[in-house]
């Protein structure tokens, strides 16, 4: 057989195997979204049945909220918040309800989205009364001139368009303030910390749609670190960083935020040029030029996977979920565990945890 024969047939084997998320639909316009809940040393041995179960039901119901607007032809920015307002109102995430505490015992919430085909985004950084990050973001977007807003202001801001405002206590839980203890009690003992450490996860929240308009939305929304300090911004708000969208894809991000700020985590993934072709002179010395091209969701799970790499060459950690154009979602993470889902029109679904699940 010749090596030409080989690879014609191989090709056409793996073209037969390709992920059945690229697999064109049959009669309904296509939709597709992806959730995420953070990302960390999340291990079977360290979580209960109840826990495990827990979390797996506000995964569900985060998809539930996004599928019904997306099923009923609605928009994906709708998909996005519908998706990540619950998982705010969740105790179980690091955002909204649930959020870790900065050195001075507050919570300081951050979120941005943003919409594929128009390149429009909105972020906000700091906010303390807003019940849903994820709005205000959205508001910045649609009914601002800005892009990004802080502190009091973007507080503000969201009052002055109608958001629901809370008292900073409904913030609260118990878990988290204890975490703020324990971090304090070891810096100031003198010991090296990450947020991963007191922690274990990084419980940033995220959410990233395909509707069938063709148009791509994608959002995150976090309480940053423990223990910040200094009115530390992490790389949840940064449109290019923790969130982006064009129509080749869209990102949200989880992790060490510097690092991801560092990299442009999720512009460069949307952005990266990936080809499965080898250099001209290598198919020349095996006397072929067939080009075997990669799926879009491949090229983006490449790409993705690269940056996460380089994330840990930086010494840091976290994840990516994301969607190609054609709806296929992707995951790439360096930790045991993401708390992660998606659904598909073409009923694809899943909620996972662990590594080691598909």
């Amino acid at each position: 057989m010749s090596l030409l024969i080989a690879l014609t047939l191989a090709t056409a084997a793996a073209t037969d195997a390709a992920d059945h998320h690229d697999e064109a639909p049959t009669s309904e316009p296509r939709w597709s979204i992806v959730i995420h809940g953070g990302a960390g040393t999340i291990l079977r041995e360290n979580m209960s049945a109840e826990k495990d179960a827990e979390i797996r039901a506000a995964l569900d119901a985060a998809l539930r909220a996004g599928e019904a607007v997306l099923r009923d032809g609605g928009s994906s920015m709708d998909a996005v918040t519908a998706a990540i307002t619950l998982l705010e109102d969740d105790p179980n995430f690091n955002a909204g309800r649930g959020a870790v505490f900065t050195w001075e015992g507050t919570n300081s919430l951050d979120a941005s989205i943003m919409r594929g085909d128009t390149l429009e985004a909105g972020a906000v950084a700091g906010l303390s009364t807003t019940r849903h990050p994820i709005l205000a973001a959205r508001a910045v977007m649609e009914d601002s001139p800005h892009v990004l807003l802080s502190g009091e202001g973007a507080d503000t801001f969201a009052t002055q368009k109608g958001l629901e405002q809370v008292d900073p206590a409904y913030f609260y839980t118990q878990e988290r303030h204890d975490a703020l203890i324990r971090y304090k009690a070891h810096v100031e003992a003198q010991e090296q910390l990450s947020q991963l450490d007191i922690d274990h996860k990084f419980g940033t929240v995220g959410a990233v749609a395909l509707d069938v308009h063709g148009v791509i939305s994608a959002g995150t929304s976090t309480g940053g670190m423990t223990g910040k300090r200094w009115g530390r911004i992490g790389d949840s708000p940064i449109i290019g960083a923790g969130t982006y969208a064009n129509d080749r894809c869209g990102i949200s991000a989880t992790g060490t935020g510097e690092k991801f700020i560092r990299l442009s985590v999720a512009h460069a993934i949307c952005t990266m040029d990936v080809s499965a072709t080898p250099p001209a002179e290598e198919l020349a010395k095996r006397g072929t030029t067939l080009i075997i091209p990669l799926a879009p969701h491949q090229q983006l799970q490449r790409a993705a996977d690269h940056l996460i790499a380089r994330v840990g060459e930086l010494d840091g950690s976290g994840g990516v979920i994301g969607l190609s154009s054609t709806g296929a979602p992707i995951y790439s993470f360096d930790t045991p565990g993401m708390y992660r889902g998606h659904s598909t029109s073409q009923g694809w679904r899943a909620v996972a945890i662990y590594k080691d699940e598909e």
